[in-house]
C-alpha cells in the first residue's frame, strides 16, 4: 500500500463580483506533517481564474497543469474548461487514478471538480473541499451572513477556525482574490 502526500482545506467565498479563495499550507504523509507552507491556492490564466486543490499533492499539480491547458483551449471559459478537464480526468486510464478535488472560480461562478465526473456549482456564497471543509464551510457561511467582512477576510478566518478543529489543517494560509473592491460588502 502506497501512502500519499495529502493537502487539505480550501474555501472559496464570494460577495458581489469579488471572490476569494483560501487554503492552508499543511501537507501530510499519513499522520505526519511533511510540509507546513505548501501553496494550494493559485491563479491561472493570467490571474483570471482561482484554483485550489485538496488530496494527493502530485496528483493535484498534474490536474492544475491539465486544467490550465483546458482553459486555454476553451479561451478562458471556466465552465467549458472544467467540463473538458473532468471528462478527460474520468476517461483517461492514467488520470482516472488521480486522487484530488479542485475548486475553481472566476468573478461569475465557483465550481467543484472531482475525478468522479462532477462539475458542480455549489449553492450559496461559499464552497469548500478537503479534510477541514465542513468546518471552513460552516464558518464561511456564518461569517457571510452575520458580518460585513470582505470575502478574503471571511475565507482567511474560516481556514483559521478550521485549523483549530481539524488536525490536517494548519493556519499557514494563502488567500487569492479576484474582482472589484467596491461592491464586496
Amino acid at each position: 500500500m502506497i501512502t500519499l502526500f495529502n493537502g487539505t482545506t480550501i474555501v472559496c467565498v464570494r460577495k458581489g463580483s469579488r471572490v476569494a479563495m483560501a487554503g492552508d499550507g499543511q501537507v501530510t504523509l499519513g499522520s505526519q506533517v511533511i510540509k507546513s507552507g505548501a501553496r494550494k491556492v493559485r491563479k491561472l490564466l493570467d490571474g483570471k481564474i482561482l484554483t485550489g486543490f485538496a488530496g494527493s499533492t502530485a496528483d493535484a499539480m498534474t490536474l492544475l497543469e491539465k486544467f490550465e491547458d483546458c482553459l486555454e483551449q476553451e479561451k478562458g471559459d471556466l465552465m467549458k474548461g472544467a467540463v473538458k478537464l473532468v471528462r478527460e480526468w474520468r476517461l483517461d486510464k492514467a488520470l482516472r487514478r488521480l486522487e484530488a478535488m479542485m475548486l475553481a472560480a472566476n468573478t461569475e461562478m465557483t465550481l467543484l471538480l472531482s475525478g468522479a465526473g462532477d462539475v458542480l456549482e455549489p449553492e450559496g456564497s461559499a464552497a469548500s473541499i478537503g479534510s477541514g471543509s465542513g468546518y471552513a464551510l460552516a464558518a464561511a457561511r456564518a461569517l457571510s451572513e452575520a458580518t460585513d467582512m470582505k470575502p478574503e477576510d471571511i475565507a482567511r478566518r474560516s481556514i483559521e477556525l478550521a485549523s483549530e478543529i481539524c488536525i490536517y489543517t494548519n493556519n499557514n494560509i494563502i488567500v487569492e482574490v479576484l474582482g472589484d473592491n467596491d461592491d464586496s460588502k
